[in-house]
C-alpha cells in the first residue's frame, strides 16, 4: 500500500504512540486529520508536521456529538487509524464501574463506531482501517483485566469484520504494541515493567512498525520479541504462560496498589 497522497483520520493523536505515528504518516507522504481531546496538542504537533493539507479537530469520542463531528470531518479519507485508548491499571476487586466503562467504551465501541459510521466513505475510496490493540488483546495480563477485555474484544471484531467485508474493497488491520513509553504508562506501571524486564518501546517504534503494516497489507502485526512467541504460546498452551504470570503476582500486586494510592 503507498502512503503518499492519502488522506488519513488518526484518532488519539495527541498520545504518544499518536504524535509518533503522525510524523511518520506526514514523513511518507500522508494528509492528516488529527482528532483528540486536546487541542494544545494537535495545534502543536500539525504545524510541526512535514507537508500541507493536514487538520486537526478537537472532539471527545466518548460523546455521541464528538463522534458526529469526526464523521463529518472525515468524508474525505482513504483510511482510519483507531488509536484513542485508556487504561487503568489496577486489581480488578478494587477498580470502578466508571473505569470499565470508559475502557469498554473508548478502546472498543468508539472504533466500531466510527468504522460504521465511516464504512460508506471506505467502500466508495476502496480504503483501509487500522486498529491499534495491544499484546494484552492476545495475553490477559494480571491487574489489565478490563483492558485485555477491549483489546480482546478489539482484535476478534477485526478479525470477524475483515472476513465479512472481504471483496468489498475496504481492508482491516490490527496493530498490537507491547509496553511503551507513554504517559499512559509512566508511574507505578514503568516501575514494575522495570523490575519485571519487560521490554518497552519508544513510540517511534510503534509507528514504524504502523508502517510496515501498511505496506505489508497484511491483516496483523504484534510488536516484539519475545512477546510473539508467548501470544502464540498463550494461544496453543495457555496453561505454560499462566504458571509464569502467576509467578510474577506478587510484584505486579505490589505495584497494582501503587498505581490505586497514585490515583491512576
Amino acid at each position: 500500500m503507498h502512503i503518499s497522497g492519502q488522506r488519513v483520520l488518526l484518532t488519539g493523536a495527541a498520545g504518544g504512540i499518536g504524535q509518533a505515528c503522525a510524523r511518520a504518516l506526514a514523513e511518507a507522504g500522508a494528509s492528516l486529520l488529527l482528532v483528540s481531546r486536546n487541542g494544545g496538542v494537535l495545534n502543536a504537533l500539525r504545524t510541526s508536521l512535514p507537508g500541507d493539507g493536514h487538520r486537526v479537530l478537537v472532539a471527545d469520542l466518548g460523546t455521541p456529538a464528538g463522534r458526529a463531528a469526526v464523521i463529518a470531518a472525515a468524508q474525505d479519507v482513504d483510511g482510519l487509524i483507531n488509536n484513542a485508548g485508556v487504561n487503568h491499571f489496577g486489581l480488578f476487586a478494587e477498580q470502578e464501574e466508571s473505569q470499565w466503562r470508559q475502557t469498554l467504551e473508548l478502546n472498543l465501541l468508539v472504533p466500531m463506531l466510527l468504522l460504521q459510521g465511516l464504512l460508506p466513505v471506505l467502500q466508495a475510496r476502496r480504503g483501509w482501517v487500522v486498529n491499534v490493540g495491544s499484546a494484552f488483546g492476545s495475553i490477559g495480563f494480571p491487574g489489565y483485566a478490563a483492558y485485555s477485555a477491549s483489546k480482546f474484544g478489539l482484535r476478534g471484531f477485526t478479525e470477524a469484520l475483515r472476513r465479512e467485508l472481504a471483496g468489498s474493497g475496504v481492508s482491516l488491520h490490527y496493530l498490537a504494541p507491547r509496553a511503551t513509553a507513554t504517559d499512559m504508562n509512566a508511574g507505578p506501571t514503568a516501575a514494575m515493567n522495570a523490575e519485571l524486564g519487560t521490554a518497552v518501546d519508544d513510540p517511534d517504534r510503534v509507528a514504524a512498525e504502523l508502517l510496515a503494516l501498511l505496506h505489508s497489507a497484511r491483516g496483523v502485526r504484534f510488536v516484539g520479541w519475545p512477546e510473539r512467541f508467548f501470544i502464540k504460546l498463550n494461544g496453543l498452551f495457555p496453561s505454560l504462560v499462566e504458571k509464569s504470570l502467576v509467578k510474577q503476582l506478587p510484584v505486579i500486586r505490589r505495584h497494582a496498589l501503587a498505581a490505586r494510592g497514585a490515583g491512576e
